[in-house]
């Protein structure tokens, strides 16, 4: 996925701006993915026999997915350049991610897709990190 993320990327009229592109391209998958895991970890939670007791984590997924989904967006969107709304949907991004994988992380023995979201939160966090360095 991030070769067309990294395609599209070099194909912006703007995209010579892009810093550290495959960096960018890799935190772009990442959140879109995380998005789906979170949506999808959500759902399954719903389809438990202990739904309840799993309130905080559908709760934590839904909430990180939205966060990725819309740092994933912001991500993308080249014209303009890094600005303040850009770094601060990282940082929140980051936040959420590791929330998340920490909330998916307490029934990953119990529950395998809480144990994948976690790991893609995880994946997540660290390439919003990585961006957050570069910048």
């Amino acid at each position: 996925m991030s070769h067309h993320i990294s395609a599209m990327l070099n194909a912006h009229p703007q995209g010579d701006k892009a810093p550290s592109k495959d960096s960018l391209a890799e935190c772009i998958a990442a959140c879109f993915e995380c998005a789906q895991m979170c949506t999808a970890c959500a759902d399954a939670c719903l389809g438990e026999d202990m739904v309840a007791e799993l309130a905080a984590c559908i709760r934590t997924d839904l909430d990180c997915g939205d966060v990725c989904a819309a740092t994933g967006n912001i991500l993308t969107r080249q014209t303009g350049g890094q600005t303040s709304i850009t770094l601060a949907a990282l940082e929140a991004c980051r936040a959420a991610c590791a929330a998340c994988a920490e909330e998916c992380e307490k029934h990953a023995g119990m529950h395998e897709h809480c144990r994948i979201c976690a790991e893609a939160c995880r994946r997540c966090e660290a390439a919003c990190n990585t961006m957050l360095a570069s910048g």
